[in-house]
Formats: structure tokens, C-alpha cells, sequence
């Protein structure tokens, strides 16, 4: 017969719980729906309890243990990773609640904007600086041709 101890039955219930829950629950399958994929983001808590005692026997020389255990578990979706054309997005399922929230959840689109302003003032600044490169060639051709004659 198989040792029943509270030690056991704890161990026991860490068990099924990592059965019940694990990184596929928390970040879910991705979905494609034409060009984009939709990836479920879920919070999981839970929580368990196990107890027992060592209880004497006036009919036998053994203890008799008693006890018990129980877990609960909670799975609610809070976002959704949506992907379209190389752009990732957090679409919250309740929206922000407070203004640290907001400011939250609006940094990466910021971060997105600051740095395609910051690349497309690059590539304009290169293509003014070629520019400047080609006149100061010409000027610099000119004047080693009227040093020439």
C-alpha cells in the first residue's frame, strides 16, 4: 500500500498542477488569419492546500493518517500579440485603467515613431551630404583645371 503522508499528498498536487498548467497556457497557439497571427496571452494564477495528521490507534499498533489537499486554478486572457507585416502589437484585453497605464501601453508606439523619425532624417541627411559631396568634386575639378591652364 502506498505511503499517505502530508508530505506525499503535497507532492501529489504540485503534480497535477504542473500538469494543468504550463508555458503553451500562458502564451497560447498562434492563430493566422490571412497575413496576420494572432498570438492569446492568458494570466494563470493558482493556488493549493494540503494538510494531514498522524492520528493513534487504540485497535492497531500502526498511526492512521488523515488529511487532505485541493488546488484551484485560474486562466483569464489579458492580451492578445498581434503580427502583421513585421509589426507587433499588445492589444489589451481591458483597457488601461490609470494614466501610468496609458503611458504604458503607448511606449512602444512611441519608441516605433522616434525611430523611424530618426532613420528617415538619416537617409535625408545622407542624400543633402552627397550632394554637398558632388558640388564640392565639381568645384574642386574646376578650380585644378583653371590651375591647369
Amino acid at each position: 500500500m502506498a505511503e499517505r503522508t502530508a508530505e506525499s499528498m503535497m507532492d501529489k498536487t504540485i503534480e497535477k498542477i504542473k500538469a494543468m498548467v504550463d508555458a503553451n497556457t500562458i502564451i497560447g497557439t498562434p492563430v493566422q488569419a490571412g497575413d496576420v497571427t494572432v498570438i492569446p496571452v492568458s494570466k494563470v494564477t493558482y493556488g493549493f492546500a494540503a494538510g494531514g495528521s498522524d492520528l493513534p490507534s487504540k485497535t492497531t499498533t500502526r498511526e492512521l493518517f488523515g488529511g487532505g489537499g485541493g488546488a484551484g486554478v485560474t486562466i483569464a486572457p489579458i492580451a492578445f500579440l498581434t503580427i502583421n507585416g513585421g509589426t507587433v502589437k499588445l492589444l489589451p484585453v481591458n483597457p488601461p485603467v490609470t494614466t501610468a497605464d496609458r503611458i504604458v501601453e503607448m511606449v512602444p508606439e512611441a519608441v516605433d515613431k522616434i525611430s523611424g523619425f530618426v532613420k528617415s532624417r538619416k537617409k535625408d541627411r545622407t542624400a543633402e551630404d552627397e550632394k554637398s559631396d558632388k558640388i564640392a568634386e565639381q568645384a574642386a575639378a574646376e578650380i585644378n583645371e583653371k590651375l591647369a591652364d
